[in-house]
């Protein structure tokens, strides 16, 4: 995986077939129309989305909230597009960026339907794990998956992480608290990836 510069000095990560950059504004279109096609596929898994979720409007204040967390070290978005056809697929954050003696975020994804159990989104975190330790500078990652998500958990362990046990009432997903698997990624772990 390699990184190199776009505009404003955003990072990209490539993989073999898919890369990462952060969105921008002339993104909303293709975003808006890979969630809508794939609505039904993630309301399980998401908080719950509000009336204006996939308007230009809402889409400006979620970069406008991006680019000031990117500013503020405190989280790193990117979209997901696969090399091949630079179709936009999904989604993947470093969130909750914590300094000092922890130096570790929250890693979230998502992806479309029509590109799920593909390969895709392990590739994606394999990229996010690489930028968090290597350009962030972070120890530790962790994630979180609803117990009955098989793919996601799938995903989580096929990228490295390591299950650590179970929150209760951990987020509010579709609109109720849901228990919650907990997975850690420490960069050590990273090191004896790449050694292997």
């Amino acid at each position: 995986m390699a990184f190199f510069l776009l505009e404003r000095d955003e990072p990209r990560v490539e993989g073999p077939r898919i890369y990462l950059r952060p969105p921008i504004r002339r993104d909303w279109r293709l975003w808006a129309e890979v969630r809508t096609v794939s609505r039904e596929f993630l309301v399980p898994w998401e908080p719950t989305w509000p009336s204006d979720a996939l308007t230009r409007t809402a889409f400006r204040r979620r970069l406008d909230r991006q680019s000031e967390e990117w500013e503020r070290d405190t989280a790193y978005c990117f979209f997901v597009f696969r090399r091949a056809d630079d179709t936009l697929i999904g989604g993947i954050n470093l969130n909750n960026v914590r300094r000092g003696v922890a130096q570790m975020a929250s890693l979230g994804y998502w992806i479309g339907k029509p590109y799920a159990r593909r390969g895709y989104m392990t590739e994606a975190v394999r990229c996010a794990i690489t930028f968090a330790f290597e350009h962030v500078g972070l120890h530790r990652l962790e994630a979180a998956c609803l117990p009955h998500n098989a793919a996601s958990r799938a995903v989580l362990l096929r990228s490295g992480f390591k299950e650590e046990g179970v929150a209760r009432r951990y987020l509010r997903i579709n609109g109720e608290w849901q228990d919650h698997l907990l997975f850690g990624y420490l960069r050590e772990d990273d090191q004896l990836r790449v050694e292997a």
